[in-house]
């Protein structure tokens, strides 16, 4: 449907940024003059500690005044990509941004170029406090910091660096359409973004098949042009490395969060190790599913047959609630603010942005966007989701503005804790075997799809990096064999359709390099947290945690949760959770 045409009380409310257009405009203008304010800045912090705080005040002053119209516009064309004028809206916040990346260019170089004893006893100062952490951090980035004038260039080399990622998503959610398939009743229905999952799950093997073929062939069709726009990402990603003085694009991409490669590396053989693993479930599941063999299109049929399990919207909020309930009342409270203020935009329409997301808003309120159709996985979506806005709302209460926002590594931590809850609350009220069986095979799913099939992408990205360092062109082909091999290696027992080998281009994850391995590490420290929480039922480490925001770094802000990733243990405690769960799975089965 056409979005004028939805029920606007499953829809966000924009007037808890600003009460109309008018006044987002005015807004912009005043975010146009703080931006040229910052002109006057150069050579003013590093002439006096009341130069620098002078200078940082500014500097944050100005992010706030454009970040508010710019998530004003970046969620309106999220609700409506095909509206021209949200587009207008959009591009016009973006460039802004850019020129005010531009504008700021000199400030990490004037600090670093303050004589470091003065810097200290600077920022030994009280009133320095809220910029301690920040100074610090850049200070630890001497040496992959450059002069002003070349971090002046990159910065405005911004705006262009979008372009791969635009168009990715113009293309694949406005301007490409999707072929007709079948449904279970032999009905022809449009295929999309968002049923496709459901397709996916169906328990009709050919109506599952022929979406999975409609979609991948689809992109397989745009192939070289999504390896034209995904080749210009990595180059992009390699190229800012490369003047950095990083030795890789992922060594560049976790220093922004002082994570060490090593945590990249042992995610990946941990995950290796466990593979056997994978492979019993993947044998279980054909037995189960009564197959001659199984292929990557039957990786999401549930497993358990004649269990219905819908979950429309309305009673989300009930379900959520149960799950999270050791986490306080004052969680509770905010669950329900949630629902009563359109925190929520619920239902998919016409050009409307795939997936889901959540986006803080600081002083207002978090944004959570779905694509809801009724399933057990969209209710773990609203969860997984609320988790974000959750930890963005205590955040941004609890942290001033330079130190509201957490960093990537902690991104999908309190997300993913809320989809353990869930899962462990359906478990302990769920008395039929059957949907008990269907709970399990949902958990088992979160593994597969989440610590397995996200360190599988990890996986995919370093080697395309890798390829296009060594300047191997980064072809359809090209790509298309990396990911097939991946998922042959990956899936050990299932016949490999070659459909799937297009499956890279469908990720739109993969234009902000190295982020999807932290949905597996945030899978396995969930695990952990929830574990804790469950067993000793305290959460007050976790609650603080959600209230760090990004005044330390990720790794020791975990910490402070009970999760230390710099061992290995935590992912292959929760890599044993799944090799367990297995076995319950056979057992019950």
């Amino acid at each position: 449907m056409k979005r004028k045409d939805m029920d606007p009380k499953f829809q966000w409310d924009f007037t808890h940024i600003y009460p109309d257009k008018a006044a987002w405009e005015a807004a912009m203008g005043s975010a146009e003059r703080a931006v040229e304010g910052l002109a006057a800045l150069p050579g003013t912090l590093k002439a006096s500690k009341e130069g620098l705080k002078r200078g940082l005040d500014a500097a944050y002053d100005a992010l706030l005044k454009i970040e508010l119209p710019y998530i004003y516009a970046s969620l309106h064309k999220s609700a409506d990509g095909g509206d021209p004028e949200h587009q207008r809206m959009d591009a016009q916040a973006m460039m802004l941004m850019v020129k005010a990346s531009a504008a700021l260019a000199f400030l990490n170089p004037e600090i670093l170029s303050i004589p470091e004893g003065d810097l200290n006893d600077w920022m030994s100062e009280e009133d320095m406090a809220v910029y301690r952490f920040i100074v610090a951090d850049i200070d630890r980035s001497r040496a992959h910091t450059l002069d002003e004038e070349r971090e002046r260039m990159l910065a405005l080399l911004g705006e262009a660096a979008q372009t791969p990622s635009e168009a990715y998503s113009m293309l694949t959610n406005v301007n490409m359409k999707l072929p007709l398939v079948h449904d279970e009743q032999g009905n022809e229905v449009q295929l999309t973004a968002g049923n496709f999952g459901v397709f996916r799950e169906s328990r009709d093997r050919k109506v599952r098949e022929e979406a999975f073929r409609a979609m991948f062939g689809a992109y397989r069709q745009y192939g070289d042009t999504f390896a034209a726009l995904y080749g210009g990402q990595v180059k992009l990603d390699n190229y800012y490395a490369h003047v950095k003085g990083y030795s890789s694009a992922c060594e560049g991409a976790l220093d922004g969060g002082n994570v060490p490669v090593s945590v990249y590396d042992s995610l990946i053989e941990a995950v290796h190790e466990s593979l056997p693993a994978m492979k019993k479930y993947l044998r279980l599941r054909k037995r189960v599913l009564g197959l001659d063999k199984i292929d990557v299109f039957d990786l999401y049929a549930p497993m358990v047959e004649d269990v219905d399990f819908p979950v429309p919207f309305e009673n989300v909020k009930a379900l959520v609630k149960g799950a999270t309930a050791p986490l306080g009342q004052e969680y509770q409270a905010l669950l329900d603010r949630a629902f009563a203020e359109n925190w929520m935009d619920v239902y998919e329409n016409e050009g409307k942005r795939s997936g889901a997301f959540s986006m803080g808003v600081f002083g207002v309120h978090p944004y959570v966007l779905l694509n809801y159709t009724d399933t057990l996985d969209d209710a773990f979506t609203v969860a997984h989701e609320l988790g974000h806005a959750m930890h963005s709302f205590f955040s941004d209460r609890t942290q001033p503005y330079p130190l509201h926002d957490y960093r990537i590594m902690v991104a999908e931590v309190a997300s993913t804790v809320n989809e353990v809850l869930l899962t462990k609350y359906l478990l302990k009220t769920e008395t039929d075997k059957k949907r008990r069986a269907y709970v399990l095979n949902h958990f088992l799913e979160g593994f597969r799809t989440t610590l397995f099939r996200q360190t599988l992408f990890a996986e995919f990205e370093r080697k395309a990096h890798e390829m296009a360092a060594a300047g191997t062109p980064l072809t359809a082909d090209t790509l298309n064999k990396v990911y097939h091999d991946l998922v042959a290696l990956y899936y050990d027992g299932a016949d490999v359709d070659e459909a799937i080998d297009a499956e890279w281009s469908f990720i739109p994850h993969f234009y902000r390099g190295f982020y999807v391995y932290q949905y597996a590490t945030g899978f396995s420290s969930a695990v952990a947290i929830a574990d804790s929480i469950l067993s000793t039922g305290d959460a007050s480490g976790y609650l603080k945690f959600l209230t760090t925001g990004g005044s330390d770094y990720p790794l020791n802000e975990l910490k402070i949760a009970g999760v230390d990733l710099t061992k290995p243990d935590t992912v292959k405690n929760a890599l044993k959770v799944f090799a367990d769960t297995v076995d319950e799975m056979e057992k019950l089965l």
